[in-house]
């Protein structure tokens, strides 16, 4: 069970003012206050709950999450 891949998010920017579901995912990935760290199981609903805050946390182990739907990988230019 320890095998599981994990990412460590930093929750670094304030949700205020920001829409009420931002809150709600913060909240459900276990953030409670400004720069707290959470060593997370990553997964596809994970992914996609801290795409949808990238601009409030920060990824850390990029090595790792690089390249994904996250973080795109440097010199990619997808247009």
């Amino acid at each position: 069970m320890s095998s599981a891949k994990t990412m460590t998010v930093t929750y670094v920017r304030s949700v205020l003012g920001r829409p009420q579901d931002q809150h709600q995912t913060l909240r459900s990935l276990g953030f409670t206050r400004l720069h707290q760290t959470r060593e997370i199981i990553d997964t596809p609903s994970v992914r996609g709950m801290v795409y949808k805050i990238r601009h409030l946390v920060v990824v850390e182990g990029e090595d790792e999450v690089l390249g994904s739907s996250i973080h795109p990988a440097k010199g990619n230019n997808n247009s």
